[in-house]
């Protein structure tokens, strides 16, 4: 249910039309020529457009009142909903169907609906879902016009506000919200620069409270092995997270990273659309090549247009000495029993402080957990037997020697009873899955000051900086 085009034009006694307003829509357009195959007939100009659109609605040559075109009885009347003729086409690919036009005053509305239909007998119009919208939107632009008995210089500069008031209404040839048109829109916001075109990806505007936050939040994904055969692997994954509420038609915002004096630089960075400019050392960091010593360390500056909504700045990847969190895990089996030693460690070089910290252990293959005989020494140990998953819950904070253990034995139903099933996790493999999140702070030490944010706009807004890993 799109719309192809749009007209607006103006007829006065005594004068030739003139076309006061237009729209195309190059994606509904594209989607027209796929439908259509053979039979499509493209969008004509304004003025190829212009005379028979007059001549259909009988707006031209008073001295003719008869058109066989238009007024004879092979014709049928189709009210409002128009098949034009185009001038210089033959054949049954010259007519443009079903073209839309009301009229009031001075002012003539046409619209071409998509008719989303395969090739061959047109379908009934009342069939058309597309027709009913395209009436729809030109009943809101003619009250968003000449409502309220609107004068001629009212009409010229709603006229102006038409653009933007299009883009809230009809996005990319979608009408939305047609009977909002009704209602005038308030001048828009035109810096001193001079007037701003507003694009196609940002269909209105804030208006409100002004507000910039920044988030910045790192993952590590850490896999380690205990086994000098295998090398431990850990990956720090950052993402840079923002929402701004500016008034303004393109207002912009830099945002700059910066990392402390030892810190690694940030690789793999990948940056939203709306990033205007980037330096190219930015993105030539990359994680999978030999690192020389020479990348780019800082500051990471990101200007931008904002989206409405809040969206990703940009993702990156870093390199750290160690993980925050070291561990071993060891099983061995006596008998019926399993016996469990855990070691945990938080590195002397992350904050002691946790928004929640678990680890859970999983065992598969075994059946059901029965009976558990162990001791923590922090926290709290959580059993669901029926997953087979012992869940310790080491709280907010690890004691002062930063380091806690787990130890003891665990009984199963049995390998033939019910239980959770992993093809790899046969025999004494098995692994330990920590859940961590600590606020205010990042492991790269990747951070962005609030006083770094540098916004251009007709308001100054409140601006918000939150870590976390």
């Amino acid at each position: 249910m799109s719309i192809r085009a749009l007209w607006i034009i103006s007829q006065e006694k005594g004068e030739s039309g003139k076309v006061r307003f237009s729209r195309r829509y190059p994606t509904v357009e594209s989607r027209a020529s796929r439908l259509g195959r053979g039979s499509y007939v493209p969008v004509p100009e304004d003025s190829a457009l212009l005379r028979p659109l007059l001549t259909d609605l009988g707006l031209t040559d008073p001295e003719k009142p008869f058109v066989e075109a238009r007024d004879g009885c092979s014709r049928l009347h189709r009210t409002a909903a128009l098949e034009l003729v185009l001038e210089g086409r033959q054949g049954a690919g010259a007519a443009l169907w079903p073209v839309l036009a009301i009229s009031q005053g001075g002012l003539i509305l046409a619209c071409l609906p998509l008719v989303e239909a395969p090739p061959g007998p047109r379908p009934p119009l009342p069939s058309l879902a597309s027709v009913s919208q395209g009436f729809s939107l030109l009943a809101g632009l003619q009250a968003f016009l000449s409502g309220s008995g609107a004068g001629k210089a009212e009409v010229e500069s709603r006229l102006a506000l038409l653009p933007a008031a299009l883009m809230q209404a009809c996005p990319l040839g979608t009408p939305l919200e047609t009977p909002q048109l009704c209602q005038p829109l308030p001048p828009p916001t035109v810096p001193l620069a001079g007037p701003q075109k507003q694009p196609a990806w940002k269909p209105g505007v804030h208006r409100g409270r002004a507000l910039v936050s920044v988030a910045v939040s790192e993952q590590v994904r850490s896999m380690q092995y205990g086994n000098r055969a295998r090398t431990d692997l850990w990956d720090v994954y950052g993402t840079v997270t923002c929402k701004c509420d500016l008034e303004g038609v393109l207002p912009t915002v830099t945002v700059t990273l910066s990392l402390p004096p030892n810190g690694s630089p940030l690789q793999d960075i990948l940056a939203h659309p709306c990033v205007s400019s980037l330096d190219s050392s930015l993105l030539t960091a990359s994680s999978v090549d030999e690192s020389d010593g020479s990348a780019f360390s800082g500051p990471y500056k990101f200007p931008f247009s904002p989206p409405l909504e809040p969206f990703h700045l940009c993702f990156y990847t870093s390199q750290v000495p160690v993980p925050p969190i070291l561990g071993s895990y060891q099983l061995r089996e006596e008998g019926s029993q399993l016996k469990i030693t855990v070691n945990l460690k938080l590195h002397e070089s992350v904050r002691n402080g946790f928004e929640y910290c678990e680890a859970h252990l999983p065992f598969f293959n075994r059946g059901q957990l029965t009976n558990t005989d162990l001791r923590v020494t922090s926290g709290q140990l959580e059993v669901a037997r029926e997953k087979s998953l012992l869940v310790w819950v080491l709280g907010q904070k690890f004691p002062k020697s930063r380091e806690v253990s787990l130890g003891g034995s665990v009984s199963f139903s049995g390998a033939g009873s019910l239980g959770p099933v992993d093809p790899l996790c046969t025999e004494l493999t098995a692994y330990i899955k920590l859940y961590f999140r600590i606020p205010d702070v990042t492991l790269s030490g990747c951070s962005v000051d609030q006083h770094s944010v540098q916004v251009y706009s007709s308001v100054k807004p409140r601006i918000t900086t939150s870590p976390g890993l």
